[in-house]
């Protein structure tokens, strides 16, 4: 038999005064799946999970966690919960080892104190004092606070956000040691890498409302382009030479998409070894310098680009 949703939302509706946080969303994470909420900020992520975690109440919709809904099983279900917030407050004065009692007192059978520490890598600090820690152990200290209940389905709302990229990346491999263990994550970021890496679907939202799910491969295989080319053309030294037009640029070899950022030009190409070339061709026949060049791979970040028109960062 499949096994029931670890979480349901339907017509998922919340407004703030004049303010539409979450739109009419409509989502099902699976048991077991590591699933993440990608958007800019603003569009209703933390909305969405502060529901989902009991802590804010839908204007409309139904909510039903780990086959419980908040009216009926709020009791039961803050014991099957781990959550980490976007932001966390500790008290400074208390040791890592203190904070983590104290969070194990919440619970009726709460895990050891020493599989939670080493589970965070957080061992050789158990009696450092948290105002003393870094940035990135007092985000393992939120986790590992998470962590204390063993629960069965994880929410994360913006986990790493405001790291420097190595603490940020010791996150995501404890991130990927709870999903090794079979739970189920919730994720909210708005960092594309971080949704590539760590989630097996994701719904990218915007203005509270789902405009793309699906897995990171499969949405970024809806561009039908395989690589982004952002270069930028200067000015001709031999005078006014005729900058090529859009629909010259996507008539190069294996073009698909084109868009304008800052000056520079990103063009979604399916066949980079063919385009360069061409566009290199192009500029030499009208005279123009090539100023900066560079190529990657499509992200879920193109993706959003390309559905919205506005960069998912700066959204």
């Amino acid at each position: 038999m499949a096994l029931a949703p670890a979480l349901s939302l339907r017509g998922l509706r919340k407004t703030y005064k004049d303010v539409v946080a979450v739109d009419g969303l409509d989502l099902e994470v699976q048991t077991g799946e590591c699933f993440g909420l990608l958007g800019p900020n603003g569009a209703g992520k933390t909305t969405t999970i502060e529901i989902c975690e009991g802590l804010n109440q839908p204007d409309a919709g139904e909510v039903r966690v780990l086959g419980e809904t908040w009216l009926s099983g709020a009791k039961a279900l803050r014991e099957r919960l781990g959550v980490s917030l976007q932001e966390t407050q500790f008290s400074e004065k208390l040791t890592v080892a203190e904070t983590l009692q104290l969070f194990r007192s919440f619970y009726r059978q709460p895990r050891p104190l020493e599989d939670v520490l080493n589970a965070v890598q957080l061992g050789e600090k158990r009696n450092g004092r948290v105002g003393q820690l870094s940035g990135g152990q007092k985000q393992r200290l939120a986790l590992a606070c998470a962590l204390v209940a063993d629960p069965e389905l994880f929410f994360l709302d913006e986990p790493t956000t405001g790291l420097d990229p190595q603490s940020r990346r010791q996150l995501w491999d404890l991130i990927e040691g709870v999903k090794r263990t079979g739970r189920t994550v919730l994720i909210t970021t708005h960092y594309m890498e971080e949704a590539e890496r760590l989630c097996d679907r994701v719904a990218i939202v915007d203005h509270g409302r789902i405009i793309a799910l699906g897995t990171p491969r499969e949405l970024i295989a809806t561009l039908d382009a395989e690589h982004v080319i952002e270069f930028t053309i200067g000015s001709s030294p031999d005078g006014p030479a005729v900058q090529p037009s859009d629909a010259e640029l996507l008539a190069l070899a294996g073009a698909k998409n084109l868009r304008r950022k800052d000056g520079s030009y990103l063009l979604e190409v399916s066949q980079v070894h063919r385009t360069v070339p061409a566009l290199l061709e192009l500029l030499a026949a009208r005279g123009l310098p090539l100023e900066a060049l560079s190529t990657h791979s499509a992200t879920l970040d193109d993706v959003f680009v390309h559905i919205t028109g506005r960069q998912l960062r700066d959204a």
